[in-house]
């Protein structure tokens, strides 16, 4: 087998591709052949040592796995072997040709859900999922703002909203990217100039709901865009700045600030994550939520893959091909 190796945190182009014995599952776990791996710009940051999830070196980047199981341990019912899967990695370790998972923590693939599909869309389609059913509501009409609307899980953030109701002003850097969500479902995208004035303009007098995976100088002019009553979602902080939003703020017209976060929720109860990314494919068997078809690279390639998530070179998702 062969799986991406860090050493040391820093620079992606550090990465090691090593060759290992392929290893065999024990009572209750399925060996995995994996045919796709998911990419995300968290990855790069754990790479680099700049999340605030710092895993014992060595360590094998990368959080969800598609493919087919080839060998099952003692006590294992189901997965059957030939079985294909999606696996959320809660311990990391997804960059690689072949896995062993707990069996419980595998998902049969749904009909029409392909294993580059499923792995890219585990971790974005989770977390927005998540938030609309542990965190915040939307209500059909809202107006619902997404920052970063062009990224992975912006434009995840974008479908969600689309098949809740909302009604979605996307907010993207490049034409690229703001073309992406409204293909994906945005009624409407501006970029960040004057960007309280142009939410409040777009939305006729201020949104309901933002979605913020960005941080930096956008999020407190989104805070200042929303109406009365609304929600403020922190989703993390892509633009590597986090913003410092003033509490008389959001004191004013009862607005509220809620942290998203699926990964702290789904490693304190895996059970319940697999479960979640079990119906966030279902959703995306039945056609509810699209997501965007993804580009993919080798397994070889993992380091390049990080860069362009770093270098903002992204639209959509990624997802690595063992």
């Amino acid at each position: 087998m062969q799986r991406v190796v860090c050493t040391a945190f820093g620079d992606v182009a550090d990465l090691e591709l090593v060759e290992e014995e392929t290893p065999s599952p024990g009572p209750g776990e399925v060996l995995v052949e994996v045919e796709a791996a998911g990419v995300s710009f968290v990855d790069g940051l754990i790479v680099r040592g700049l999340y605030q999830v710092r895993p014992p070196l060595p360590f094998t980047p990368g959080s969800t796995v598609a493919g087919r199981v080839v060998a099952v341990g003692d006590d294992v019912a189901s997965p059957a072997v030939g079985t294909p899967v999606a696996g959320l990695v809660l311990g990391f370790g997804g960059y690689t040709s072949h896995l062993v998972l707990p069996a419980r923590s595998t998902v049969p693939l749904p009909p029409g859900v392909t294993a580059t599909t499923a792995v890219t869309a585990i971790e974005s389609y989770s977390t927005l999922v998540f938030g609309v059913t542990h965190r915040v509501s939307i209500s059909p009409g809202e107006w619902v703002v997404v920052l970063g609307a062009g990224g992975g899980i912006g434009l995840a953030a974008v479908d969600v909203a689309r098949s809740l109701g909302g009604r979605v002003l996307a907010v993207a850097s490049s034409q690229d990217k703001r073309r992406a969500a409204l293909a994906a479902g945005a009624e409407t995208a501006i970029d960040y100039t004057d960007l309280k004035d142009g939410i409040r303009a777009a939305t006729g007098g201020g949104a309901d709901v933002v979605i913020d995976p960005v941080g930096g100088p956008a999020s407190e002019s989104a805070l200042r865009a929303l109406g009365a009553g609304g929600r403020f979602c922190v989703l993390g902080f892509a633009s590597g700045e986090i913003p410092r939003l003033p509490a008389n703020i959001v004191l004013l017209r009862n607005r509220a600030i809620v942290g998203v976060d699926w990964g702290d929720w789904a490693r304190a109860d895996g059970d319940a994550a697999t479960g979640l990314v079990a119906d966030v494919l279902g959703r995306i068997s039945r056609g509810e939520l699209h997501p965007p078809t993804p580009r993919v690279h080798p397994l070889a390639e993992a380091a390049t893959a990080l860069q362009q998530f770093a270098d903002r070179a992204v639209t959509g998702k990624i997802a690595l091909v063992p």
